[in-house]
């Protein structure tokens, strides 16, 4: 139980840690920075997506033959849905955007650019979560050096991307201690979300192909609609491609040498 409780916070002290560059950097993230640290966290949550959750679902739906696919479609698919009729009904505003996406709102400018990377850190969580509950119910195909693997991939990613929420608001005029906070709280979701789908997974074992391609289909959802694009804006630079392929293959070898 210690491991897995270990393995729900690390991706949060990732994000903890990050924020904390508030204290020691002085300046804004430069723009090659901040797509670098996009096209990074992009690498890897598309190789997570594939190596932690997709091929393990079809691996547990192999009883099903020539059709041991459809849970992975199916759950891919719905994780799909589900942060798009989230990504429209929770207002956000985006780094460096200048109109907020959802509902409209009276919510203060750093308020919802803290909700944007929420939004962002939920699939992440629910990744952490499903992973660790389907090493619990005692998946042959899901060990705890691979659920670990999956944790440590999210917390190495979510360090970057804590200093994208906490420096920007620094340069919006949040005080140091209070751009951190806020920078610690967006990934508050992650363990929260972990937790509470380690408890749904519980009592629906057999759905957890489902579960599994559901938490890909959310991440992959963040991927093309958020980071692709920030690590593509303003002038052409390849740093956000190198930086993917950076992210992906460390995801994988991860994957492999812990799994």
């Amino acid at each position: 139980m210690k491991s897995v409780v270990l393995g729900l916070l690390i991706p949060f002290l990732g994000t903890a840690g990050g924020a904390a560059c508030v204290f020691f950097l002085k300046k804004e993230l430069k723009a090659n920075v901040q797509k670098a640290l996009s096209g990074f966290a992009a690498g890897v949550m598309v190789a997570a997506s594939i190596w932690s959750l997709i091929v393990p679902a079809m691996e547990q739906s192999e009883p099903m033959g020539k059709l041991s696919f459809v849970p992975a479609v199916i759950g891919f698919w719905l994780g799909i849905l589900f942060l798009l009729l989230l990504d429209n009904v929770i207002p956000h505003l985006h780094i460096h955007a200048e109109k907020a996406e959802g509902p409209g709102s009276k919510l203060r400018r750093t308020t919802m650019m803290v909700l944007a990377v929420t939004l962002h850190n939920i699939p992440e969580g629910m990744a952490v979560g499903v992973v660790y509950a389907g090493m619990l119910a005692g998946n042959v195909n899901i060990t705890a050096g691979g659920a670990m693997a999956l944790a440590l991939g999210i917390a190495i990613q979510n360090f970057p991307e804590g200093a994208i929420v906490s420096m920007p608001l620094r340069a919006e005029g949040s005080s140091k201690g209070k751009a951190f906070l806020n920078g610690v709280l967006s990934g508050a979701v992650e363990p929260i979300g972990a937790l509470l789908t380690i408890v749904a997974a519980g009592f629906i074992v057999p759905a957890m192909p489902y579960l599994l391609s559901f938490a890909a289909g959310a991440m992959m959802y963040v991927v093309v609609e958020e980071l692709v694009p920030e690590m593509a804006e303003g002038e052409h630079s390849n740093i956000g491609v190198l930086m993917f392929s950076v992210g992906f293959t460390l995801m994988m070898a991860l994957d492999v040498a812990l799994g």
